[in-house]
């Protein structure tokens, strides 16, 4: 995603699709292959990406986990909003 470029809500869902992908993939990778410091830096890089990615979402479309949900009084409101897969989404 470009920082310039303020991404839809299908965009940056598919986006946390694809780095959450790369992490679980490169993760499972580093279990049979655990001193392989190319894959580390890959590994930590995506994981660096979806959090950026998952906190771009909840900022823009609210949190897609507790973690990202704000503060307690925020904390249920988060329910309110339609969810991801509402409205074709998925």
């Amino acid at each position: 995603m470009s920082p310039r470029q303020k991404p839809n809500q299908e965009q940056l869902l598919q986006w946390i699709d694809m780095v959450s992908f790369a992490c679980l993939e490169t993760a499972l990778y580093l279990d049979t292959h655990p001193d392989c410091q190319e894959a580390l830096a890959y590994y930590q890089k995506h994981v660096s990406l979806r959090k950026q990615a998952l906190e771009e979402y909840a900022r823009l479309y609210g949190p897609l986990n507790l973690d990202l949900a704000g503060s307690m009084e925020d904390r249920w409101a988060w329910v309110q909003r339609p969810w991801p897969w509402e409205g074709g989404k998925c």
